[in-house]
């Protein structure tokens, strides 16, 4: 228990906890097995089924993390360790936090959508005509009559818990990995800008050392004119674009070591919350979207942010690599440029988030499983039709 925390966030919790498993899972397959082979209500079953599956996407991540919560700990101190590295006020410094803070937008901006979706989910009913649960077609074990006093009060109180909880803890978990991971695509964005600046830098460096470097060539080098160097200076200027080089390589080597972490212990959550997607948009389209309207938002934001941030590491991992080739690396001495060499040939080896190591986390990825979907909910439906 968290010295920081108070006894009864926790109780809320698991009384939150406690009224979701029971509502979402357990009355879950007691409605799917027992009671609609009963009534043979295939359209309910269906809603009840996406309603289930889609709510597992967020609790599994959840458990996941509580059975690896030494090694995330473990991660996010390092992280921690990683950033007190920062030169305050640097230029590195600054792009840094130029990408967090739109990192930190980014989760914000998650958190509130999840958590608007799940309140306007448990509100919903109040805005129809008559009494009506937060889900109609749903029932929850050992309360039948749904709609009779007090198994409608308990129901409610019920399902609205297991809403709250299953909001928030899937805004929070996905925020997590948005922010994680979106540090170390802001670590890559600020050291490619370190790689473009780095000769013009080792020049400004030996400038202001003392180094014999005149104005005028100085003056000439930023307007972009050809600038011949002394052997001496250009000695000087390599020693310095070394120091930078090896800092680079060290900084790109623990952002890999880091995400590698990250990705062993949300590799196989992240793959499991894309079967649960695929299986639980499919009930629910097949359980007509004027039934499940609010589920499927729900489900996909999740996934596709997962997806927008594996992207986003993509898209920092090449620009990285194109880094390493503008770093105008025919001024270096023949050293630096083995050195840069080596570091094209590790950039190229592009940094990923995977689902369970069978796709990886990108938009192309999102495409691929909203066909899936697609085409799996047209066979499936042309397959139910009746014939006339």
């Amino acid at each position: 228990m968290s010295p920081g925390t108070s006894i009864i966030f926790y109780i809320i919790t698991i009384a939150c906890a406690t009224s979701y498993y029971y509502s979402y899972l357990v009355s879950m397959l007691w409605f799917l097995f027992v009671r609609s082979p009963q009534t043979g209500d295939l359209l309910a079953a269906m809603v009840v089924m996406s309603l289930g599956v889609v709510s597992e996407i967020g609790t599994l991540k959840l458990i996941f993390m509580f059975t690896r919560v030494k090694q995330i700990r473990r991660i996010v101190d390092e992280y921690l360790q990683c950033d007190t590295l920062t030169v305050s006020g640097s230029r590195f410094s600054r792009n840094l936090m130029m990408t967090l803070r739109n990192v930190k937008k980014r989760a914000m901006l998650f958190w509130i959508l999840l958590m608007v979706n799940g309140i306007v989910y448990i509100i919903y009913p109040a805005f129809l005509s008559g009494r009506h649960l937060i889900e109609d077609m749903y029932v929850i074990y050992g309360l039948e009559p749904m709609l009779e006093t007090p198994n409608y009060e308990i129901a409610m109180l019920l399902m609205g818990a297991s809403v709250c909880f299953i909001c928030f803890s899937s805004a929070n978990i996905t925020a997590f990995i948005i922010i994680i991971v979106g540090y170390t695509e802001a670590q890559m964005l600020s050291l490619s800008h370190e790689l473009v600046n780095i000769w013009d830098d080792a020049i400004h460096q030996n400038f202001m050392n003392g180094t014999e470097v005149k104005i005028e060539l100085i003056s000439a080098l930023f307007q972009k004119s050809n600038v011949v160097f002394d052997d001496e200076v250009k000695r000087n200027i390599n020693t310095e674009v070394k120091k930078r080089l090896v800092q680079i390589i060290q900084k790109h080597a623990r952002n890999i070591h880091l995400l590698r972490q990250v990705e062993d212990v949300f590799r196989v959550p992240i793959a499991v919350g894309f079967v649960f997607l695929i299986v639980g948009c499919i009930a629910a389209l097949l359980g007509g979207l004027e039934n499940t309207f609010l589920e499927i938002p729900f489900a996909l934001s999740q996934v596709a942010m997962d997806c927008w941030t594996g992207q986003r590491l993509i898209d920092a991992s090449v620009t990285y690599e194109k880094a390493v080739y503008d770093c105008k690396w025919e001024n270096f001495n023949r050293h630096n440029m083995k050195i840069v060499l080596v570091m094209l040939q590790n950039s190229q080896r592009t940094l990923t988030l995977s689902a369970g190591g069978m796709t990886m986390l990108s938009f192309s990825c999102l495409m691929s499983i909203l066909r899936s979907i697609y085409s799996a909910n047209t066979t499936l439906r042309s397959t139910m039709k009746k014939p006339d």
